[in-house]
């Protein structure tokens, strides 16, 4: 959940990791630092806790020349975050110099072995134990490279790290477990990074490292090895987004910016994969597992944060249209309850970022018990998209904001695809209803550019409320999950606390919380459960709830049983929730605004969860 960056060649190499630095903030912001080798082959460094401008007010870059350093942007695992916990990590002679994404599982047992050796600490860090470990074999082989491997070979845990040492000053080492690392090749020089933003402004051809390999780089030359010290071929891919893509182009903030491109985000997701005049759907991606998809006894989606809620849809989406058993699960608590999984069976795994720990593991857990995998995912090249049996790219384009919004919407597109493309196969949807829905795929950038283009509309709310201690969100049928991740968007950008609940549960519980402070936001689209939700409105509404509600632009009904009405164009309850949807993310980034958070980089949280 950290940044790393790090650049050997013949340029400086400040600029271009404080560059990197800012494009990585995303994922870890509570401190930043470099360490570079200077002219003279010394470590020269500076961190300090808070956010990457801050630091680059207080060094000076003149003591931080040279054409080879390492930088890092931090999200805390292990010890608070403070000057002394930011990384550079060095060992106690300050030989060896380390920027470490993970955690060193077993890093307390080897914290002792290495004091009993003589060695001592200075930060509460794992990172730091990592150093001394690989400066301890450093002082036994009297070889980098070697070091490295023994070190790694007494860890246990994740880790992707880059390294320096000043006794074999023209080279980086990198290596990876569980967490990701890339190298750029440019001309004459590398750029190493836990993610292509900070690479993609100087080159974008990339290797990605795989999980228990490491890489030797030196200014013209690079090897990568297992870290059993076998050798690797790898071939040379390109990032496949432009660096406009991973700026905010004119908007205040990047959540903003991502709201306003969903229409063209969900065109890029369904983009030649649906054929209009009949309804078919072709996932190239899937073609593999077909039939396994096809003939599925059951199918499990697993995620976590929003990408679960997009999987709770897909539930809804699967057994509706598709007549087929579907569990979600948390990714989180998968492997860990002994689940019950069948050859028959295939999980879909949900990730943005195509990283994230615990859908990874939940992924390796599925393939070990003999589950067909199929993963959903943006990042191309990521780990997850590499490692499932077959997957589908959203093709959303980079997300920043640590808040997911258009990701969302194109995750939930994805599965409306492979709905469509099951259903057709089992003749569950006819002809004429997978044309009609075809239709409807078609008209629906539109129908939210009509909704973004209302969005000034939901500032007078936001000011209305933006004191509120608490908020509910209520759904039924398909837009419960709609209500769960509107909830969670107001907790991660605005800090109140909010809770999503199906509407009819509000009554066996949460009713006890209603009075004339609780603003309840009810999700209430024209369709079959149009009547139930106006009944748990008026509940709502005897009790001075202030009501919101998310209603269809036809419904002039709604406005006698609500405070606010914000609309949305009708749509068939397949992509219902994909609309709803947007209404939340803006009334949640409004919020934020209007209480001064900082909307993109939320207190505590990171872009991309890479440890458990």
């Amino acid at each position: 959940m950290c940044g790393i960056v790090g650049y050997i060649g013949r340029r400086n190499s400040l600029s271009i990791l404080m560059e990197g630095l800012k494009r990585l903030e995303y994922r870890g912001y509570d401190s930043a630092g470099v360490a570079v080798i200077n002219d003279s082959k010394d470590i020269n460094f500076f961190k300090k806790a808070g956010k990457v401008k801050e630091i680059e007010e207080h060094f000076d870059p003149d003591a931080l020349s040279g054409t080879t350093g390492i930088g890092h942007t931090r999200w805390a695992t292990h010890g608070a975050p403070n000057d002394t916990n930011a990384h550079p990590h060095f060992d106690m002679g300050k030989n060896i110099a380390i920027v470490h994404n993970g955690i060193i599982e077993n890093y307390k047992s080897l914290k002792r072995k290495l004091e009993s050796a003589g060695f001592s600490f200075s930060t509460e860090t794992d990172t730091e134990v990592l150093a001394n470990l690989i400066e301890f074999h450093f002082r036994n082989t009297n070889d980098f490279e070697k070091a490295v491997r023994i070190a790694l070979t007494d860890v246990e845990g994740t880790y992707g790290i880059a390294i320096l040492n000043k006794k074999e000053p023209d080279k980086i080492i990198i290596a990876r477990m569980g967490s990701p690392l890339m190298l750029g090749l440019g001309k004459d020089e590398t750029i190493i990074s836990s993610d292509a933003a900070a690479i993609i402004n100087h080159t974008k051809n990339v290797i990605y490292l795989e999980d228990g390999e490491m890489a030797v780089i030196k200014r013209d030359s690079f090897q990568i090895k297992t870290i059993s010290d076998e050798d690797i071929f790898r071939e040379v891919q390109k990032i496949e987004f432009d660096l406009t893509e991973i700026e905010k182009s004119g908007f205040e903030h990047f959540m903003l910016k991502e709201i306003c491109e969903q229409p063209d985000s969900i065109q890029n997701t369904y983009r030649g994969r649906i054929n209009f005049e009949t309804g078919v759907v072709k996932l190239g991606g899937l073609e593999n597992v077909s039939d396994k998809l096809f003939n599925a006894k059951r199918i499990i989606i697993t995620g976590c944060g929003t990408a679960w809620h997009a999987g709770l849809v897909g539930e809804y989406m699967l057994e509706h249209y598709c007549r087929i058993p579907a569990e979600v699960e948390y990714a989180s608590e998968f492997r860990y309850r002994n689940p019950i999984i069948n050859r028959d069976d295939v999980v879909i795994l949900i990730s943005q970022s195509g990283e994230t720990a615990d859908t990874r593991a939940a992924m390796k857990e599925a393939q070990r018990l003999g589950a067909t995998t199929i993963g959903i995912v943006n990042v191309v090249g990521s780990t997850i998209a590499r490692e499932v049996d077959a997957g589908t790219y959203i093709h959303a384009g980079p997300e920043i904001g640590v808040a997911s919004t258009k990701a969302f919407t194109s995750q939930l597109m994805s599965l409306a695809l492979i709905t469509l493309m099951i259903a057709n196969n089992k003749g569950t949807l006819s002809e004429k209803q997978l044309i009609e829905i075809a239709s409807e795929v078609k008209v629906l950038p539109e129908k939210m550019k009509h909704i973004i283009d209302k969005r000034n509309d939901y500032k007078f709310i936001a000011e209305e409320f933006k004191d509120a201690k608490n908020f509910l969100y209520l759904g039924r049928g398909f837009n419960f999950p709609v209500a769960l991740e509107g909830a969670l968007k107001l907790k991660e950008i605005s800090y109140i606390h909010a809770e999503g609940y199906p509407a009819a549960e509000m009554k066996h519980g949460p009713i006890a919380l209603i009075d004339e402070n609780m603003p309840v936001v009810f999700i209430a689209p024209k369709d079959s459960t149009y009547d139930k939700i106006i009944s748990n409105i008026e509940e709502i509404k005897a009790r001075k709830g202030k009501i919101i509600t998310i209603a269809n632009e036809d419904d002039m009904e709604i406005s006698n049983y609500s405070d606010y009405v914000l609309r949305v164009p009708a749509s068939v309850p397949l992509f219902a929730p994909i609309l709803n949807s947007i209404p939340l993310q803006f009334l949640s980034y409004y919020i934020a605004a209007a209480r001064n958070c900082n909307v993109d980089q939320p207190r505590n949280l990171a872009k991309s969860v890479t440890v458990e």
